[in-house]
């Protein structure tokens, strides 16, 4: 496997895998109040979180920026009680009306960033430009948002639209299960603040 291919597909797994269940809920709870028709603001608000994680990804990867990896895997189901919250609160509103999300997505992207950094890391210090490695696991990443969020608009699709279920208690119930797993991953990580 090439040097791109071998990242793009460790960028892949870090969305696309059974480890990645924090970042899955995190998407969940920030396109949720998502409808197919909403694609372009979806496709915007995914790549404002890729920013924001390739921001603090570049800057800990060239030992820039160095946040302990305990506090960060504490600090990333906060960002989803954060997000499932905002969900909750905002749930009558159309996602037009909903700004503050992409300002969300990047800021909690920046901490997402730092995960996925601690991860990188060192098998980017390995390698003499890291450029091409950087691109392709942010593409790995982007692709396999994209693929997460296509799912989460046809549930949401399905359950609005099909089985007619109103917006603001499909809205509710699926935050509501992604607020309680993020609340639940918080305490299981508050050990690791110890270390």
């Amino acid at each position: 496997m090439n040097e791109f291919g071998f990242y793009w597909k460790i960028g892949w797994e870090h969305i696309i895998s059974t480890g990645a269940a924090d970042h899955i809920l995190f998407l969940i709870a920030l396109g949720v109040i998502y409808l197919p028709r909403n694609w372009k603001s979806v496709l915007i608000l995914v790549t404002a979180f890729t920013i924001g994680h390739s921001a603090t990804l570049l800057l800990s990867a060239t030992n820039t920026l160095r946040v302990p990896s305990n506090l960060v895997e504490f600090l990333i189901p906060l960002t989803i009680i954060v997000s499932a919250l905002f969900s909750i609160f905002h749930r009558k509103q159309q996602p037009a009306n909903l700004n503050a999300n992409y300002l969300i997505a990047i800021a909690f992207g920046l901490i997402h960033g730092l995960g996925f950094a601690n991860s990188i890391r060192f098998m980017l210090m390995s390698e003499e430009n890291i450029t091409v490695p950087l691109l392709s696991f942010n593409l790995g990443l982007e692709t396999g948002q994209i693929v997460v969020v296509l799912w989460l608009l046809g549930l949401n699709y399905f359950f609005q639209n099909k089985l007619r279920i109103k917006k603001e208690y499909y809205v509710l119930a699926l935050s509501g299960i992604t607020l309680i797993c993020a609340i639940v991953m918080a305490f299981q990580r508050i050990p690791l603040l110890a270390n």
